[in-house]
């Protein structure tokens, strides 16, 4: 059985408190991206693990591992299984590429063994794994609050043209998180962008991200980049999650797929794509 795990963009991510329990409430608009990786399970006679990139590792760090393991536990599945997946969201780059995997996992398991799933019982399996695998498992656009467990889908009223940028090393979302500063950090106002996706308004300035004031103090080629694209003077630019991939948003096609044509060649690893409804 196939599914596809669509990657995601954060159009604005605000942090703002810090739990009890060491996580972060936040407040984000996330919305799917015509960009995936492809994941085939099928019932087998021993358990087989193949990856069409070599570093990766199929192991209890593995979000498609992991969330297997709590599957099969959980249902008492005693099946072994082929698991193929075919990886083109890059890693460490604040796309949900591992969490994606993770929910397109649960949704396969669910057609494979007809698992009759509350939204609540999905939701606790997929926080097991990870806070963005709820939006991800829903793939929807979506306002994303409490520490990811609360999903609201909203409506966005345009198609929007996306260029994804991300440098070659990535950022660490724990250390994204500790260098967080909530004080001097972006808090952009969520509600503002939300009626404006909806009503087709300009959501030019609208976008922010809490966890890019540090992204950009771990790694300086996101600063480079986000310098680059913004000379173009098209579009909205920001940083995408913890990072570290940046991206230029815009309603002219034409106009991300020049920035497009001219950066294709560049150290950077490049993209152009699209957002999903």
């Amino acid at each position: 059985m196939k599914d596809r795990a669509y990657a995601k963009i954060n159009l604005s991510l605000d942090v703002f408190n810090i739990r009890e329990d060491g996580y972060h409430d936040i407040n984000s608009i996330m919305v799917p991206i015509d960009f995936y990786d492809e994941l085939e399970i099928r019932i087998a006679d021993k358990d087989s693990y193949d990856c069409n990139k070599s570093f990766i590792r199929f192991n209890e760090y593995n979000s498609v591992y992991k969330m297997m393991s709590i599957l099969k536990e959980k249902y008492s599945i005693s099946d072994n299984h082929e698991v193929k997946l075919n990886k083109f969201v890059p890693i460490k780059a604040g796309l949900g590429g591992g969490t994606a995997d993770a929910a397109s996992v649960l949704r396969i398991f669910q057609k494979l063994y007809h698992l009759n799933m509350s939204k609540e019982e999905i939701l606790d399996v997929c926080l097991k794994v990870g806070a963005d695998v709820p939006f991800n498992y829903f793939n929807v656009p979506a306002v994303v609050s409490g520490i990811g467990d609360q999903i609201e889908e909203i409506k966005i009223a345009k198609q929007y043209y996306v260029l994804l940028v991300k440098p070659k090393t990535g950022v660490s979302t724990r250390q994204a998180y500790t260098e967080l500063n909530m004080e001097t950090c972006d808090h952009p106002d969520i509600e503002r962008l939300r009626k404006a996706l909806a009503e087709g308004e300009d959501i030019k300035g609208l976008l922010g991200n809490s966890l890019e004031e540090p992204a950009l103090r771990l790694n300086d080629d996101i600063r480079k980049i986000k310098e680059q694209l913004s000379s173009f003077e098209t579009g909205e630019v920001l940083m995408s999650g913890s990072g570290s991939t940046v991206f230029c948003i815009d309603e002219d096609r034409a106009k991300i797929r020049t920035m497009y044509e001219h950066l294709k060649g560049s150290a950077y690893y490049v993209r152009y794509t699209r957002t999903l409804a």
